[in-house]
Formats: C-alpha cells, structure tokens, sequence
C-alpha cells in the first residue's frame, strides 16, 4: 500500500522515507525515482529532499539527481557495533586477504537480511553482485547462514513463511533440510556453501562473538568455484573469527550464548 495510505505519519517518519529509498545498487535516484520508491506525494519528496540537501545529509548533483551526503556517513561511523567491528576486523581481514587475494567480509544480521559491514576485494577475485552496505539473503549466504543459525529460532519460521527464493539451481530452499544445516552450524562455528547465492561463487563464514559470547558478526570468504579447496581455507577463517572476537573482549571461557 502506497504511504500516502497512512494516515498521520510524522514529518520525521516521511524524512526517513526519503533517505531509506537509497541503499547498495541504489544510490543515486532522481526526484521521480525517490517518489516511486517512497510512494509520497512529488511535491512532498521535492520538498523534503532539499531540506535534507540543506542539512547535509544529502548531496544534489548537477543533473539534479541525488547521493547520500558526507553528513550522513560521518553517523554512519558512529554506529556503536559497526565502528569497533571494523577497527577490530580489519587486520584480520586484510591477512586473510593477502594470504588468499580473494573477496573477504564481514555482515551484521539486520531484519531477514546480513547487510555487509566491510569487504576486501582482490583484482582478479569472482564478481560479485553485493557491496559493502549491500544485503545478503540469509538462507543462500555463508555470512547469512553463519547469523541465522545463531539468531532467534522464530527467524528461520519468518523466512520460511515468506518462501525461501532460489537464486540458483544448487540454493537450499527445503526447510527441513536448512534446519539441519543450521544445526551444524551452530555446532561447528562455521558454514560453508556451493554455488547458493551466485552461481560459481562459493563460501565459507564462521562467528564473531562479543564479551558476553552472543553472536554479532559473520566473517567470510568468498571465492570463484573451483579456484581453492574451502576444506583448507577454513580453519584460516575460523581462527580469524576467533581473532576478532577475542578483540571485541569474547574469551573461551564466555563459550557461545545463542537466543
């Protein structure tokens, strides 16, 4: 239903609209397309977007389209899980990087989805559709399903109510069989996929935990099929998982809290 079907919604909650519309793949809208997206008036996103031009929280282009303003992003770095994680991550990341000069990322679970924190990316690593800032299904991912299987069980019944899409041939979409997988998971650390998400791009993702030893972060990384044995890779990426956590004050002793 269109919001302009809502009746009372504050001017604050329609300024959100207007900055929600831009995410990963969408950021940079003309003033039509923020109206589609937002479903509000063309003279109220009109107005709305050039106060939020004028505050600094957007920027608007010659041509007339419009970006995320600097102001904006300096919040962003205020996060107060995202700006520990990568100062702590970053290192390791770049190890893994120089060591295996393939995609290497670190997601947050966010709603049905991990949104992508950080990535490294190497010249002549697979393409790949999602950036930082960019989402990735929870099902289908090894970041996504490292954060599912130590999310609250009534995710995965959210998911599966919703259908679990098939991006390709080799995506796991029975739910019987996806709880087993998340099981091993949750026991192992660490996941590992095929070809689910793109076709030819593999994965593996293990757990960051913080201090209290609840699950804040998946940590992964992501290769062109057939291009390195994940079998080895693996214990690489679980130790950097380790790493991280370690960073973010988590101790073998605080073990695992899942919800």
């Amino acid at each position: 239903m269109s919001r302009t079907g809502q009746p009372g919604r504050s001017v604050s909650a329609r300024l959100l609209d207007v900055l929600f519309a831009f995410r990963a793949g969408r950021s940079r809208l003309t003033l039509a397309e923020l109206t589609r997206a937002t479903g509000l008036p063309h003279a109220s996103v009109r107005r709305l977007a050039l106060e939020l031009v004028e505050a600094g929280a957007l920027d608007r282009a010659r041509d007339g389209t419009f970006t995320v303003g600097i102001r904006m992003w300096e919040l962003g770095t205020l996060a107060p899980l995202s700006f520990p994680l990568r100062t702590v991550a970053l290192p390791y990341m770049e190890d893994l990087h120089a060591a295996l000069r393939q995609h290497v990322q670190i997601a947050v679970l966010d709603g049905t989805s991990a949104v992508l924190v950080e990535r490294l990316s190497a010249e002549r690593a697979v393409d790949v559709e999602f950036r930082p800032g960019g989402r990735l299904p929870l099902h289908s991912s090894g970041v996504g399903k490292v954060l599912l299987a130590h999310a609250a069980p009534e995710l995965i019944d959210v998911l599966v109510r919703n259908g679990l899409p098939a991006p390709t041939p080799r995506t796991l979409t029975e739910p019987q069989r996806l709880r087993a997988e998340l099981a091993e998971v949750r026991e192992s650390g660490a996941a590992t996929v095929y070809g689910e998400t793109s076709p030819g791009v593999d994965s593996v993702a293990t757990r960051v935990l913080d201090a209290d030893g609840a699950v804040v972060a998946a940590l992964g990384v992501v290769v062109r099929a057939g291009t390195a044995d994940l079998r080895a890779v693996r214990p690489a990426v679980i130790a950097s998982g380790l790493a991280v956590s370690r960073g973010l004050g988590w101790l073998p002793r605080s073990g695992v809290r899942c919800p």
